[in-house]
């Protein structure tokens, strides 16, 4: 927390109190507000409290945006990315359980730890939150499908099944992510991936 006065402190120009008119001030409101939401939550954190963290007049939070809620959206949009990359990347003909494992080791998602604790913590309460979540679900499963099609072909003809498993999988990964990122606490991807696979033989 230190550090982000510090830099904020640095960074301002005269003439302005708080750095009004910085073009870097909306950066450090969404700084503030990173580390805030992950530490406390986004209830917990008032404006104010981003305001003073970043250094900044709790009126020019206000102007960037408007409602505290929309600076948690920004967050999402712009701090969050959901990678739709070629799942043939994790996929390797008769390695199931492999393919499922580099999928594990490869989450498509990319945000710093903090963004990625707001998006657990915050999902059940903020649609934006949650449909970044169910886009990155969708995406996990999709991958899993088609590593799992691309390692067993004899169980295309069981399409059910394969859902299943892959549905199954992403929901793992997703509960995995966010019980580490609340407790440290984590769950061997390769000891799952072998099971999903000795089901579905």
């Amino acid at each position: 927390m230190g550090s982000l006065r510090h830099r904020a402190r640095r960074s301002r120009r005269p003439g302005g109190p708080g750095g009004t008119g910085e073009p870097d001030a909306r950066a450090r409101i969404l700084d503030a507000a990173e580390e805030l939401f992950a530490r406390d939550g986004y209830e917990a954190t008032p404006t104010a409290e981003i305001a003073r963290l970043a250094d900044v007049p709790k009126g020019l939070v206000f102007h960037y945006f408007p409602r505290k809620i929309d600076v948690l959206v920004a967050l999402v949009d712009e701090r969050t990315l959901v990678l739709e990359e070629s799942p043939e990347a994790e996929a390797v003909p008769g390695d199931a359980a492999g393919a499922l494992s580099r999928l594990a080791r490869r989450l498509p998602i990319r945000a710093s730890p903090a963004m990625r604790r707001i998006l657990f913590r915050e999902a059940d309460t903020h649609g934006s939150v949650r449909a970044r979540l169910g886009h990155l679900n969708g995406e996990i499963i999709r991958r899993a499908r088609f590593a799992l099609e691309l390692a067993r072909p004899g169980a295309r003809g069981d399409a059910a099944r394969l859902e299943v498993a892959a549905v199954t999988f992403a929901a793992v990964l997703l509960h995995q992510e966010n019980l580490c990122q609340l407790t440290g606490h984590h769950i061997d991807p390769d000891a799952v991936a072998e099971l999903i696979v000795h089901a579905l033989a």
